[in-house]
């Protein structure tokens, strides 16, 4: 079995701490097999840093280790494709609060510090209003 890369170890490292509340050493790591058994695609695809090729190499690696972690139905996309969607949903008037919830959870996972001017427009009229 090949090692991770440091980046793929620095996301599991930073995820360890999340989920499973391990404190991972400096340096080169394997991650356990609980940490595996609780990834799941979905909160690698949200990871800070953790694009398509970095979770594609995880989701290997782990497969290698025994654990299967099932990939995302539906593609995650990117932060700035959900934001677009949702600015789309919202001007046909069918956003939903939890959407809304969904994708600032996501936006806050991934560490985002960038909201759209257009969805910032919509959380204003939102709280001004009654929305939905």
């Amino acid at each position: 079995m090949k090692r991770l890369s440091v980046r793929a170890q620095n996301i599991l490292k930073e995820l360890a701490v999340e989920l499973t509340g391990e404190q991972p050493p400096k340096g080169n790591w394997s991650p356990s097999r609980d940490l595996l058994r609780a990834l799941t695609a979905e909160r690698l695809a949200t990871a800070r840093n953790c694009g398509p090729h970095t979770m594609r190499e995880i989701v290997d690696w782990a497969q290698g280790c025994g654990v299967t972690i099932r990939p995302l139905l539906p593609p995650g996309g990117s932060l700035s494709q959900m934001w677009a969607e949702l600015i789309a949903n919202a001007s046909a008037g069918s956003l939903t609060s939890a959407e809304i919830a969904g994708a600032l959870q996501r936006s806050i996972r991934r560490k985002s510090v960038r909201i759209p001017i257009a969805f910032q427009v919509i959380l204003v009229k939102i709280l001004l209003s009654s929305f939905e």
